[in-house]
């Protein structure tokens, strides 16, 4: 997932002024080779304004990000916005750069257990990687997620890319480099993520 250099803060309001959900995420939630507002963080933005949920979004994810990157980041992000959720989506690119998987959920752990002090209720966001990967690795890898949102008690979204990257022909469904979803696909993604989501935000 490339890097951009480039953050994507934008608040973006719900219903009304309620409770910040902060974003902290990767290309897969930085509107990555899409259009600005058409991704899933801003369709979620949009459902709740709907539904009259009040919260501000801010999605402060950054394409190419790893979980170290948003480790980093969390602190004064929690300070300047004083979210009462907080989305994690990261890992992806971790797995892509081979990362010792240790240090992946040690970061998760750490910012599930900021983030939570800081008085947020937190919802991971889990991936999965593909097979030639080896399957050992990808199962680690995946059940890192559920293992940390079990032990913190956080609430856990299993994969992102459900109905996505696991279809039989899943192409279409993928820009051209075949690593960043289309447009379409991000109504998919909000749909894994809002039932989830929708608990915390009561």
């Amino acid at each position: 997932m490339p890097q951009s250099g480039l953050a994507q803060t934008a608040a973006k309001p719900g219903a009304g002024d309620g409770p910040v959900i902060l974003v902290v995420g990767d290309s897969l939630s930085a509107e990555y080779g899409l259009k600005r507002g058409s991704g899933w963080v801003s369709l979620m933005a949009q459902r709740l304004a709907a539904e009259k949920i009040p919260a501000k979004v801010v999605n402060a994810s950054i394409s190419g990000d790893t979980t170290s990157g948003g480790r980093s980041r969390l602190g004064a992000l929690l300070t300047q916005h004083k979210p009462g959720v907080v989305i994690i989506e990261l890992g992806g690119n971790d797995a892509l750069r081979g990362l010792p998987l240790d240090m992946t959920e040690g970061n998760l752990r750490a910012m599930t257990q900021a983030a939570q002090k800081a008085g947020a209720k937190v919802l991971l966001v889990g991936m999965q990687v593909p097979p030639n990967y080896g399957s050992d690795y990808a199962a680690k890898f995946s059940g890192l997620f559920a293992k940390v949102a079990k032990d913190s008690k956080a609430g856990l979204v299993p994969f992102l890319l459900k109905g996505v990257a696991d279809t039989g022909d899943a192409t279409g469904m993928f820009q051209a480099d075949r690593i960043h979803p289309t447009e379409q696909a991000h109504s998919l993604m909000l749909a894994n993520v809002w039932p989830e989501l929708r608990k915390l935000a009561k």
